[in-house]
């Protein structure tokens, strides 16, 4: 099995156009989906606990009496932590803890501040009161984004965490279910796709209606996302897994390569891109991924992604590898190099950073304690990973004294007229002093 790999050189002319190519990947959603998704949201929202049931029953070939048999009760939740392997309860629990502890570092406090003539200014944060959390279900089992979902939320202080999770066949994943024991989340129900969207942003007699929806999901869920949102908010709508490595030439080829595969295998579309200023390295790395491609389990997965969206880059210096690396925006960034602290100086664009040889991505997917919910498709540009302030909003605080508000008013009244705005002129007006 030999893949072929895309392979460009900054110095070329054509740089900046194979780049775009490469990176150039389509959202934009099937007609059918949309008309799919539009009618389950529109059923779920007018017809509730009927509409849930006929999608459950038809998507997840599940026919039950009720939307209430749909929800797991805590001790259910306790029973999947006590039935996993032992190793497994383990390593959960270490993430959790490690996610939980990088969480509280990013909780946010209201402040004010008083001006001398007694005014008050400042902002109040508040948690949302409820938030929603979609897990795939099925074959696609992620007991991971139960954590990196639901440990921030509690984190930020959300009442309730609502978890809806498909179980197709009624095939139940008790480490899915541990997760949620251990991250603290309030209510679970066995629903998926659109339908589950739906019930959280509308609410049904059983499913309560959420504040946001965060987690990812298939084509269907991702596209409901997109519709409900401004009627709840949303987490971001992720494109392909992607992974970025910039190297020196210094880290052993084996390691780059499968730090590739750790993204491709992911899916078809995940890309995976090496940039360094050392050719004969990229050669190397080829030939690693040639070499070890035949062992993987998921290989036809990872030989399509490679094929058809990775890419080996070759830069004059570390700088320019930066620089492309700022272009492009990558959800995941590994520094292989010797010196990953003067390199991160020079990125502005990145939805995590993985710092120096050792520090493998799959540590961040896991256990390292950021999260790994992070912006994709050169989303990175202007949004951030999923943390405690998606949970937290702000009002501002603001209190005016007799004083200030002759002070102010007399500001206010002006910009208003000039607005034509009347009555917020004499609004403010009536509180100056004459």
């Amino acid at each position: 099995m030999t893949v072929s790999i895309t392979r460009l050189n900054a110095s070329q002319s054509d740089f900046d156009s194979s780049l775009a190519k490469l990176l150039a990947w389509d959202d934009s959603v099937d007609h059918q989906v949309n008309e799919s998704v539009r009618h389950i949201l529109h059923e779920v929202k007018t017809r509730g606990d009927a509409a849930v049931l006929e999608f459950t029953e038809k998507f997840d070939r599940l026919t039950i009496a009720s939307v209430a048999e749909l929800e797991m009760s805590h001790d259910r939740l306790q029973k999947a932590l006590k039935n996993i392997p032992g190793d497994q309860r383990v390593a959960l629990e270490q993430a959790a803890e490690r996610i939980r502890s990088y969480h509280e570092h990013q909780s946010q406090t209201s402040w004010q501040y008083q001006e001398e003539d007694g005014t008050v200014l400042g902002q109040k944060v508040t948690p949302l009161d409820r938030a929603g959390l979609y897990v795939p279900g099925g074959k696609a089992a992620y007991p991971s984004s139960v954590l990196m979902n639901a440990i921030p939320a509690k984190v930020a202080g959300v009442s309730e965490v609502v978890m809806v999770v498909p179980t197709p066949d009624g095939v139940v994943n008790d480490m899915v279910l541990a997760a949620a024991a251990i991250a603290g989340v309030d209510r679970v129900f066995t629903v998926g796709g659109a339908q589950a969207v739906a019930a959280l942003a509308y609410g049904t007699e059983t499913i309560p209606s959420v504040d946001k929806i965060v987690g990812p999901g298939n084509i269907f869920v991702a596209t409901a996302k997109r519709e409900v949102f401004g009627t709840v908010g949303i987490d971001m709508i992720a494109g392909p897994s992607e992974i970025l490595v910039i190297c020196d030439g210094e880290t052993d080829p084996d390691w780059i390569a499968m730090d590739l595969f750790s993204q491709a295998e992911h899916d078809e579309q995940a890309q995976s891109i090496l940039i360094s200023p050392d050719a004969s390295f990229l050669d190397a790395v080829e030939a690693s991924i040639n070499k070890l491609l035949p062992t993987m389990e998921r290989a036809e997965i990872i030989e399509a992604s490679i094929s058809s969206r990775a890419a080996l880059i070759q830069v004059a210096d570390l700088s320019e590898a930066a620089a492309v690396s700022n272009r492009i925006a990558p959800e995941h960034l590994e520094l292989s190099v010797e010196d990953p602290e003067a390199l991160m100086a020079e990125i502005r664009h990145a939805g995590a950073i993985f710092m120096g040889r050792y520090t493998a991505e799959a540590l961040g997917d896991y256990c390292a304690g950021p999260n790994h919910v992070l912006p994709t498709s050169g989303t990175a540009r202007f949004s951030s990973p999923l943390g405690v302030y998606d949970f937290q909003k702000r009002s501002s605080i603001i209190g005016f004294s007799a004083s200030g508000a002759d002070r102010m008013g007399r500001v206010a009244s002006v910009l208003a007229r000039g607005e034509g705005l009347t009555a917020h002129a004499r609004s403010a007006e009536y509180r100056v002093k004459k």
